[in-house]
């Protein structure tokens, strides 16, 4: 088996242009209908907030975005339309 070599320096430019086309494309940042015509009149979004601007991260954090994850999957189940939007500065 051959060694991959990494770059030693992360380049985000090098994937997210084509990461991002493909979520376009594909429509991902909509919420998908449900089948039951009452459950699209509620729709649930969450508006991921932007980065922290200190760049210190902590508990709280880790926190706020698994209570976030659990919101969303949580009525994703419940068959309502869900968007978890990433939010910007």
């Amino acid at each position: 088996m051959k060694a991959v070599e990494l770059d030693k320096v992360f380049n985000p430019a090098d994937f997210e242009d084509r990461i991002y086309k493909y979520w376009m494309d594909k429509d991902l940042f909509a919420p998908k209908e449900s089948d039951d015509p009452d459950k699209n009149e509620n729709p649930f979004t969450i508006v991921i907030p932007p980065p922290n601007v200190t760049g210190v991260l902590h508990m709280g954090h880790g926190l706020n975005n698994t209570l976030q994850d659990i919101l969303i999957r949580y009525h994703r189940m419940t068959g309502r339309p869900t968007l978890w939007l990433p939010g910007t500065d």
